[in-house]
């Protein structure tokens, strides 16, 4: 997030001070990007990503098979989300893709981001689908309650 104050600020500073440096939109988008993506583990881990849980408070005592198959759905997708984001990461270097910004920066040097984020977020979602196996009836392990806002 830093990082994208920083590219942000020198692209205003560049306009009122009339200098340019090449990029700095481009840039500033790809640390918010990696920003979000790197986050996306640790929020899941902290239980303040958005979740429905009207089907599963009102579920009984089906509620730890229904999370299991929750959780294990969402290791499908998030192992599918980080297969397919470094495959793409991999492609772009292989591909020698660049930006069609004025940047002309190397794409799999922005996607490695995305991709390390989504690998932590399909570990976090896995190390959840293990654990809930081993937590007790209805209590997911080492996670805090949802908050409410």
């Amino acid at each position: 997030m830093i990082a994208t104050l920083v590219w942000v600020l020198l692209g205003i500073f560049g306009r009122i001070l009339d200098f340019h440096i090449r990029g700095t939109d481009a840039y500033a988008g790809y640390c918010m990007a990696a920003a979000g993506f790197l986050a996306l583990a640790q929020t899941f881990r902290r239980g303040e990503h958005i979740r429905v849980t009207l089907l599963l408070d009102h579920s009984g005592p089906l509620r730890p098979g229904l999370e299991r198959l929750c959780l294990a759905l969402a290791v499908l997708v998030s192992g599918l989300l980080a297969w397919y984001s470094v495959r793409l990461a991999w492609q772009s270097h292989v591909f020698n893709d660049v930006s069609t910004a004025n940047d002309a920066t190397r794409l799999w040097i922005p996607q490695i981001g995305m991709a390390v984020g989504a690998v932590l977020l399909g570990l976090a979602f896995v190390d959840a689908f293990v654990m809930s196996w081993f937590a007790p009836a209805g209590k997911a392990p080492d996670a805090p309650a949802p908050r409410v806002e």
